[in-house]
């Protein structure tokens, strides 16, 4: 059950660098930043706010921490890393859905209808944004049972081995 455990927490930890990618990559490459990290910067700076209240980047910045809180509390073996990716799981689809109501970054590249596009590719007539948060909603699953602590029931008298 721990290399599971250990497992799911590196599944974790993948998500969450790649989720965190536009933020680190300029710091890594050390170049010139890229024209998406620019245009993030310029809509965080303007305020692109997804219900008129909440910033995006609150939501993004609270999914990437959330996450990386509940790997690492499962790398540790705390039954309570659970709770903490659902939290980000939440803030991580409120934002996913909010940007893909609002027409997000590649809107432009999901012009005509995906369903009908991705059926004729010889794909699955679904959605990717469907796809992933399920993915995530499965991980997230089996942060639960990997979660759990299994503890051995003794009866009174029995020697512990």
């Amino acid at each position: 059950m721990k290399v599971l455990r250990f497992l799911v927490a590196l599944a974790i930890l993948a998500y969450v660098g790649w989720l965190a990618w536009p933020l680190l990559s300029p710091l890594i490459d050390g170049g010139a930043p890229d024209p998406g990290a620019m245009r993030m910067e310029v809509e965080s700076v303007a305020g692109g706010d997804l219900f008129g209240f909440i910033p995006a980047w609150v939501l993004w910045a609270g999914a990437v921490g959330l996450y990386l809180v509940a790997a690492l509390m499962l790398g540790a073996g705390n039954p309570r890393a659970s709770i903490a990716y659902f939290v980000g799981f939440i803030a991580d689809a409120v934002l996913r859905l909010a940007m893909d109501r609002n027409g997000g970054p590649d809107a432009a590249a999901r012009s005509s209808a995906p369903t009908t596009m991705a059926a004729d590719a010889g794909g699955l007539p679904v959605e990717p944004l469907w796809l992933i948060l399920g993915g995530l909603f499965l991980l997230g699953v089996l942060v639960i049972v990997v979660a759990r602590r299994q503890r051995k029931h003794r009866i009174p008298g029995q020697l512990s081995f």
